[in-house]
């Protein structure tokens, strides 16, 4: 019995197989049975969407759930590495405490209330084409302008090239805006 408990401690087995400590005969048999969370998990390459830089990531889901996210070594502009928005990006989208729907503070109200997503997007649609509508020029002095100036657009740094493009297009064209800035300054 004590033989058998003095052979399994990581000392002595050290000194029979003459390792130094890092491998095997250091662990217990509970360490043995350790698993990264990462397994069994598939694994999605993605992009970081908190700036312009477009670090890569690794994307773990398993059952329809979120694991975790990584910096992905493969990345030629990150090789692995995040920054600390990028490195949070797994408990920004699981924290219990994130928020789930929209805030809103009704005109002179002094608290603001909760509303579903899909109505908070309908409101914004709403009152976009309401502004349109009222604020809208076809012509001045003769000539065409069809434009409007009381509206503006300001897109967030992640959006690629194309993604500019479609917005510049649908905001230009299709509402009439001359205040576009994609605030791609990276």
């Amino acid at each position: 019995m004590l033989k058998d408990l003095l052979s399994r401690w990581p000392l002595i087995q050290q000194i029979q197989t003459g390792a130094d400590g890092t491998g095997p005969e250091a662990m217990s048999e509970r360490t043995r049975n350790l698993r990264p969370k990462t397994d069994g998990a598939e694994v999605a390459r993605s992009i970081c969407p908190y700036c312009g830089v477009g670090c890569g990531q690794l994307v773990f889901h398993k059952d329809g759930k979120l694991i975790s996210i990584e910096g992905d070594p493969e990345s030629p502009i990150s090789r692995g590495h995040l920054c600390p928005k990028g490195a949070d990006t797994y408990e920004l989208h699981t924290h219990p405490g994130r928020l789930t729907k929209v805030k809103y503070r009704r005109p002179y109200s002094r608290h603001w209330d909760q509303i579903e997503l899909e109505q908070a997007m309908d409101r914004v649609a709403e009152r976009l084409w309401e502004s349109r509508e009222r604020t809208f020029q076809e012509t001045c002095d003769g000539e065409t302008l069809m434009q409007t100036t009381a509206i503006a657009h300001l897109g967030g740094a992640t959006l690629d090239i194309e993604e500019n493009y479609l917005i510049r297009k649908l905001f230009t064209v299709g509402l009439g805006m001359v205040s576009i800035s994609n605030q791609a300054r990276i």
